[in-house]
């Protein structure tokens, strides 16, 4: 008993000290975890947020605003306390009503949706852009762009060009094939398949004009291959006018093409979406738009039941026209700027710089290739691209660009904003109803032009 007594006293003073100095090692661990986590605790950043103005709305630029986003949360990861207010407006809307009224005021996003030349350098001159030179050198993709001078002002870049385009015709290859045609080597094959088109019921050419921009990609095109590739850079410096007899012949050609019923009818009427509509139901045999376009005959996308059925070509020589006939219109005048009230704040310049690394790289413009079918404005084999993906539209869309011998931008961006105005809202759309004549279309155009020459010269002597 009693040894049992003494042995029962011997465990409880074990296990007192046991539990004893289990509790004194819990605190002491206790006390060190709580000291290496207020040993690790990092100060919060203060929140801040940057406002990003974006034209990719829609069911066709959903691919587009996938990317996009991807960079935003790549951004946001990078910059602490950061948070994107992403503001989506069409991109017309954006360029010619919204940005232009922000501006005015001093009040512009801090990250938006930017074209190039004559916006960019209109807003350079005022001040209101950011210098981006000193941040593309320290990333080092000053020399990676195939062209920033668009976004250029006097030497210095203040704007980077997201992707490339070119225009040229879509066409039905199930409705070339059923007529044994391939796409056209001359003009005159390529007249006579509008007239064929024509005759079998069809509408050869989608329309939808209601806004100028429109028809104007195709009229811009006929004028550049009457006229010459580099005739429309040479309006605004005076060397060349509207009124050339090769400019009317375009404007001539386009109006007799209208009067043969060669667009759909009633085109004033009907808004751009209504474009791609007539294509892809079969109406309209060919469609003139930008590459940007191929996005649409993806799965899952609204041209869907057009995979693999549609081919591009480019406008096909002239007999007797001026300059290079093989010339394709390549414009990378769409991009992003940055407003200069940013370099006020060392946080917002630093968002900034984070936001261009991550967008503008090789993987980014692959991606935007392959996902979205736009052509990359950094330098980049893309026929070996277009090789790899599998793709019978983009192969075409390439091929174009490699069988042209040079390329001109569109007329936008090599004229000044009222000459543009003028065309587009007014004189294309008289020139469609027969209102107007490709004479007194040219001269109207020329009047409006010297007044614009005038006032540049004005304000570099003003400068």
């Amino acid at each position: 008993m009693k040894r049992s007594l003494i042995l029962l006293m011997s465990f409880c003073l074990v296990s007192s000290l046991l539990l004893s100095a289990c509790e004194n090692s819990q605190t002491n661990v206790n006390a060190s975890n709580s000291s290496k986590t207020k040993g690790q605790e990092t100060p919060k950043a203060e929140p801040f947020e940057l406002t990003l103005r974006h034209t990719q709305i829609g069911k066709d630029k959903e691919k587009r605003f996938a990317i996009l986003n991807d960079v935003v949360k790549k951004v946001e990861s990078e910059v602490d306390g950061l948070t994107f207010r992403l503001d989506g407006v069409e991109s017309d809307v954006n360029r010619k009503e919204k940005l232009r009224g922000e501006m005015a005021a001093g009040n512009p996003p801090d990250i938006f949706d930017l074209f190039g030349s004559p916006d960019s350098t209109i807003y350079a001159k005022e001040g209101k852009l950011l210098d981006l030179t000193p941040i593309i050198e320290e990333l080092g993709i000053k020399d990676k762009f195939s062209s920033l001078e668009p976004f250029t002002y006097k030497g210095r870049v203040y704007g980077l060009p997201i992707g490339g385009s070119a225009e040229g015709f879509f066409y039905n290859k199930e409705y070339f094939e059923k007529r044994g045609w391939k796409p056209p080597a001359t003009f005159a094959e390529f007249e006579n398949m509008l007239a064929e088109i024509k005759a079998d019921g069809k509408v050869p050419i989608a329309a939808a004009s209601k806004d100028g921009w429109v028809p104007l990609m195709l009229t811009n095109h006929l004028w550049s291959r009457y006229a010459g590739p580099d005739i429309t850079a040479k309006f605004a410096t005076g060397e060349a006018k509207w009124t050339d007899p090769n400019v009317i012949k375009a404007f001539a050609k386009h109006q007799e093409w209208e009067n043969k019923g060669y667009f759909k009818k009633g085109e004033l009427g009907y808004e751009y979406p209504e474009y791609t509509t007539q294509f892809t139901s079969g109406t309209a045999i060919l469609m003139y738009d930008g590459t940007w376009k191929s996005s649409v005959f993806k799965k899952g996308e609204s041209g869907a039941s057009m995979v693999g059925k549609v081919g591009f070509f480019n406008l096909p020589p002239i007999q007797g026209g001026v300059g290079d006939q093989t010339s394709l219109m390549f414009n990378v005048n769409n991009g992003y700027g940055f407003s200069a009230a940013v370099a006020k704040d060392p946080r917002k310049m630093e968002a900034v710089k984070s936001f261009i690394k991550n967008m503008f790289n090789e993987d980014m413009q692959i991606r935007g290739l392959v996902e979205d079918g736009v052509l990359p404005a950094m330098k980049m084999d893309v026929s070996v691209l277009a090789s790899s993906l599998n793709d019978t539209l983009m192969k075409e869309i390439v091929d174009a660009l490699e069988n042209s011998e040079t390329k001109f931008a569109a007329f936008d961006s090599l004229v000044q904003t009222d000459v543009t105005s003028t065309i587009s809202n007014v004189q294309i759309q008289k020139l469609i109803s027969n209102q107007t004549t490709p004479k007194k279309m040219a001269e109207a155009l020329q009047k409006v032009q010297d007044e614009a020459n005038a006032q540049d010269k004005a304000n570099a002597i003003e400068d």
